[in-house]
């Protein structure tokens, strides 16, 4: 049985999320908050195993729970689900936490497919969202010296230039863990880590976190 909290501000849509979960193979238990104020409440009270939230919503809107969340002691994995498809909105949601990005026209396939996902600690973003996003974000771009990223070079993969090492953190990173975890389960100390992942970034041609997981979905790393 997955819990799954459902927050939007449109009782419609809620009852029609719920309804659509009631239909499926895997059984869901589910319950609601109509904006993130009432879903901080719920997740301190019920402790959600999936939390599916939208972006618009009054009093405290998606961000700012993404945010909030993100300074708690083992937050939910959060999959936004909203009707915003904009770059920035993916990218805002993704760097404030959330774990998943789904549109709301997506069938109940897709979107338990997805609540399963990320249950299983991994993530995932809409494929065609995806695309859109790393076109423009996951370009290779020179360094700080002007010398090309170490996988600009015609017929280099950056998958080719990553250590074994390195694979594994980046594999641990679109999972979503942060630098102590990986850290505590690879047996490493966080300042190990951290150079690690500064030189996958550099390898892979991105600025943060957010744009390697991005770039990883591209690779094909992360099922989507």
């Amino acid at each position: 049985m997955i819990r799954v909290l459902l927050v939007d501000d449109q009782s419609l849509v809620r009852q029609g999320v719920r309804t659509l979960l009631s239909l499926a193979e895997t059984p869901f238990a589910t319950d609601e908050a109509s904006d993130g104020i009432e879903a901080l409440e719920r997740i301190d009270a019920d402790r959600p195993d999936v939390v599916l939230l939208d972006l618009r919503m009054p009093r405290m809107d998606g961000l700012a729970t993404l945010r909030a969340l993100r300074n708690r002691p083992d937050p939910p994995p959060v999959l936004v689900l909203t009707t915003f498809d904009d770059d920035e909105a993916v990218l805002q949601a993704l760097q404030s936490g959330a774990k998943g990005y789904l549109l709301k026209d997506v069938g109940l396939e897709t979107l338990t497919d997805a609540i399963r996902t990320l249950h299983a600690g991994r993530t995932l973003v809409q494929p065609a969202l995806t695309e859109r996003i790393v076109q423009g974000l996951t370009r290779p771009r020179t360094d700080r010296d002007g010398e090309d990223p170490e996988w600009a070079d015609e017929g280099t993969s950056p998958l080719e230039t990553l250590t074994e090492r390195e694979t594994e953190i980046v594999r641990l990173m679109v999972a979503g863990w942060n630098n102590k975890e990986i850290a505590r389960a690879l047996d490493l100390t966080e300042g190990t880590v951290k150079n690690h992942v500064s030189r996958i970034l550099a390898k892979l041609g991105v600025r943060d976190r957010t744009r390697a997981v991005l770039r990883a979905i591209e690779l094909g790393w992360v099922r989507a």
